[in-house]
């Protein structure tokens, strides 16, 4: 059996911590984050040897749900590429019509309108982050269990 693999009673060993995304400024991708996005700002420390700071955001507590490490580098002036190799972020949501209506009153970028998705009973959005990157939201009562 692999370390990630269960058996009744026991926990993995292995679990998904973190996903780092650079950005080009903290107190916006904050807002973004917490305001529209619901997250709480977790824990956040300056490294002024390094010149950068960290900002830890998420639904819940570290122990027990993947977050995001927002990674601020102080003398980056331009933004960053996203590169081809990067996708989505994807957040599931009571109710992906009136969390992108509410979004949208709130000055969000949805780039895909809440809708199914092709061939599926999905129901999904997607907008962008204060850097580019993209969320995907999902209706969690039209995921397949």
């Amino acid at each position: 059996m692999s370390q990630t693999e269960t058996t009744p009673g026991h926990q993995p060993r292995h679990r998904v911590m973190h996903t780092m995304i650079r950005v080009k400024d903290m107190e916006r991708s904050l807002d973004f984050y917490t305001r529209l996005m619901g997250m709480k700002l977790l824990r956040r420390k300056d490294y002024p040897e390094g010149r950068f700071s960290l900002a830890f955001v998420g639904y819940g507590a570290e122990i027990d749900h993947a977050v995001i490490e927002l990674t601020h580098n102080w003398d980056q002036d331009k933004p960053y590429e996203l590169g081809s190799g990067y996708g989505h972020i994807a957040i599931a949501v009571d109710d992906i019509y009136a969390t992108c209506a509410d979004l949208k009153a709130k000055g969000a970028h949805i780039i895909r309108e809440a809708g199914p998705m092709k061939n599926d009973t999905l129901h999904l959005a997607f907008l962008q982050d204060p850097d580019g990157y993209k969320i995907e939201l999902i209706d969690s009562k039209t995921v397949a269990g």
